[in-house]
């Protein structure tokens, strides 16, 4: 039940990215399949037209020489007449000409069903590892994000299927305030998102965030919009005036546009009354809201799924390889081939020591050396006799002491 949730959710939920991106798959074997088939297809439908059309005509010249012999009004006529059609189509033998095409496209079709089948409906399984998992971390992290997708109802029914109301219940709150400001911003109510974003002024500006300037801004075009000069003018000298400093140009431009109260959209800044600016709003405030909750913008549930799913096609092609070698891969680190993801499941850089030609780990970090430069710590400990003697960096003329290369955070 409680994987099937997961799915669904996860599966229906179009507005991620990772539903735009996350079902890219190799389909090659695929389309030269399909090719195959619709090539095959093309010459079964060819032939049979051609043997329909040679039966066509040889009724049609039957038919006009029965109608030519009516006069005589003899029967043994139309019998010569229908006996000779007969044999000619016998002769024809149009099922024999259809045999071999028909045949190709039957084995084609055939043929067509492995690759789908092994790309659609592959044995995950194999590229499946046993890792103990903390239950309760879990269904954390799933009972998260059906709060964090706004699916409360499922939610509430995860987290009582799994018996743990006391440990989820307290995540379930703080989703519901969100949605409910982000529902009144689709009914282009500001007053809820207003009044967090005031009480969250001081962490909003910590994080270099401009969310409650675009929120007075929407709101003034709102009032101006309404044909409110006076209201909105008064709203801009209360709301807008104490960020004149940081924010000039965008006040002077709406300051523009008391001209037009009430027609934005014959100004010259028809942008301002544009709907997407409503969802690049909803966006930001989602962003921050779920920053202060210590959440990502996406769903690190969605994501993780997302990811995953690419990495399945090589990963199942190398068990494939390696199914006699279960054992082994059961053990394994790291993964043994590399698997490439998009850019955005890029979330750290990549640090390979210039040295040792080796991805920096948690067990062999980066180090920053003091001339400025970096190394991994197994190139700095081999080079320093196991950090005993200084030694030379390999980039520079300075002598390095081993004591003072500090880590990079990794």
């Amino acid at each position: 039940m409680h994987s099937n949730l997961v799915l669904v959710s996860l599966l229906a939920d179009q507005s991620s990215p990772y539903c735009e991106q996350d079902r890219k798959m190799d389909v090659n074997s695929i389309r030269d399949a399909f090719d195959r088939v619709a090539k095959k297809q093309k010459l079964s439908y060819s032939k049979t037209q051609e043997v329909i059309d040679q039966i066509t005509q040889e009724i049609s010249g039957s038919i006009e020489k029965i109608q030519n012999a009516h006069n005589s009004d003899s029967r043994s006529d139309y019998k010569a007449l229908l006996a000779d059609l007969k044999t000619k189509i016998k002769e024809m033998a149009p099922l024999t000409l259809l045999e071999g095409t028909q045949k190709d496209l039957n084995v084609a079709l055939s043929k067509y069903s492995k690759p789908l089948e092994k790309s659609f409906n592959p044995d995950i399984s194999k590229a499946y590892r046993n890792v103990d998992l903390d239950t309760a971390t879990v269904n954390y992290v799933i009972a998260s994000h059906f709060y964090r997708q706004g699916l409360f109802d499922i939610g509430d029914c995860f987290v009582t299927e799994a018996m743990e109301p006391e440990s989820i219940a307290s995540i379930r709150s703080p989703y519901v305030e969100m949605y409910q400001i982000l529902e009144a911003v689709k009914s282009r109510n500001l007053e809820p998102a207003l009044k967090w974003a005031t009480s969250n002024c001081s962490k909003l500006t910590a994080n270099g965030s401009d969310l409650i300037v675009k929120l007075h801004q929407m709101q003034f075009v709102e009032i101006l919009q309404r044909g409110n000069r006076d209201e909105a003018l008064k709203y801009a000298r209360i709301h807008l005036a104490p960020f004149a400093s940081d924010h000039l140009v965008e006040i002077q431009k709406l300051m523009g546009c008391l001209l037009w109260a009430g027609r934005l959209e014959q100004s010259p800044y028809p942008d301002l009354v544009s709907p997407a600016n409503w969802d690049k709003l909803a966006e930001e405030l989602t962003r921050q809201f779920c920053g202060f909750l210590g959440q990502s913008f996406e769903s690190p549930l969605g994501v993780t799924v997302a990811a995953g799913f690419q990495a399945l096609p090589p990963l199942l092609k190398f068990m494939n390889v390696m199914w006699g070698k279960k054992q082994e891969w059961q053990s394994m680190k790291q993964l043994p081939i590399p698997v490439e993801l998009d850019d955005e499941f890029q979330f750290h850089s990549v640090f390979v020591c210039p040295v040792s030609k080796e991805q920096a780990t948690d067990d062999n970090p980066p180090m920053l050396m003091p001339c400025g430069h970096v190394l991994c710590k197994q190139s700095i400990v081999k080079m320093s006799k196991n950090l005993s003697k200084p030694f030379k960096c390999p980039y520079c003329p300075t002598d390095i002491d081993s004591n003072l290369c500090k880590p990079l955070c990794f």
